[in-house]
């Protein structure tokens, strides 16, 4: 139905028209020039390799970073966590930088699968050119986005693109119970976690999230009554992302509200789109005198990040000395130095 509407009677929101053609002509959602995608490179302390052709062996992991982690200023943020996160592992990893394009995800979810097609064999080639000479199982992809996370693993074999997707929160958890990655510094939060729809209902991925919230100690845990396979949206699913929302009430007010019903410090997530959703309804609660200022929205990799820093000390990349945390762009986002728990 939805493709009848998008490619037969070209019936659809004018702003999904602008994605559309951003998608066509630039590769992202955005509309922003290639280039883009390289920039939050510059502001880490150390190297990741950008693939320029087959990945050297060495490499265990291309990270998929995704339209939103490499333009978003809030998605950057969990991207430079899950790197920081991999380098302190020791995972050899590498970006494809300006050569990533967008996985397609809003063109099909819109209905437009003719765009979809067009970016997804698109990416294929790129994947199956740095993947030269692997075998299966060495085609390996980690992606902080769930809506990428699903489309290169589920979608992309239909377009004979078949390679090992996961999400960063099952490699992190991963890296966790092997000992690879260990919490030191005690979190003082009381947390509670929004399941991302692509990764929980779409995916399954239920427990990696979680058992990194579980492994950083000092964090209180509190689910919400609509969580796991009974989650609800954060009001971004469906390329609505990209749309404005005209009939009744907003749908990433109700879920924070549901959020906020548990007096936390920090709503947490897996995904670019919902830490959007949520920090501007938590922004606008805010506003409205109606959640505390000491609230955050943070990816489940910046808190774990927060708790691999020893007390006292930036995180690599971060802000450094007495004020860490309470920069606009700290890589670690938990505004740790000026908060105090539970303050209202």
């Amino acid at each position: 139905m939805r493709r009848y509407q998008v490619l037969i009677e070209s019936s659809f929101p004018s702003e999904a028209g602008v994605m559309m053609k951003n998608l066509e002509n630039r590769g992202n959602p955005w509309g922003m020039g290639g280039n883009v995608r390289e920039d939050w490179l510059k502001e880490l302390d150390f190297e990741v390799k950008v693939a320029d052709g087959p990945l050297d062996y060495d490499i265990e992991y291309l990270f998929w970073v995704g339209c939103a982690g490499a333009i978003d200023d809030r998605a950057k943020k969990t991207t430079k966590a899950v790197a920081e996160l991999l380098h302190m592992a020791g995972v050899e990893f590498a970006v494809l930088g300006n050569g990533e394009s967008c996985s397609g995800d809003p063109a099909r979810r819109m209905g437009n699968e003719f765009l979809f097609q067009m970016l997804a064999q698109q990416n294929v080639e790129t994947l199956d050119g740095v993947f030269e000479g692997r075998v299966p199982g060495m085609r390996k992809i980690v992606a902080t986005c769930p809506h990428c996370f699903n489309s290169l693993g589920k979608e992309y074999p239909q377009l004979e693109g078949h390679y090992e997707v996961v999400h960063h929160t099952q490699l992190l958890g991963q890296l966790v119970e092997e000992g690879r990655l260990t919490p030191v510094t005690p979190v003082d939060r009381k947390v509670t976690y929004h399941d991302p729809c692509f990764l929980g209902r779409h995916n399954k991925v239920y427990t990696p999230p979680r058992e990194i919230l579980d492994s950083v100690q000092g964090l209180s845990t509190q689910e919400m009554h609509r969580c796991k396979d009974r989650g609800f949206c954060c009001g971004a699913g469906g390329a609505r992302m990209w749309m404005e929302e005209k009939i009744g009430k907003r749908i990433n007010m109700e879920r924070t509200e549901e959020a906020l019903e548990l007096d936390p410090d920090v709503i947490s997530t897996a995904c670019p789109f919902c830490i959007t959703m949520l920090s501007d309804a938590l922004t606008s609660k805010k506003q409205n005198g109606e959640a505390g200022e000491h609230v955050e929205v943070l990816d489940v990799s910046q808190i774990l990040l927060r708790s691999m820093t020893p007390a006292g000390v930036a995180a690599p990349g971060a802000e450094s000395g007495a004020d860490v945390g309470t920069k606009a762009d700290d890589v670690v986002g938990l505004d740790s130095a000026n908060t105090e728990h539970g303050q209202a």
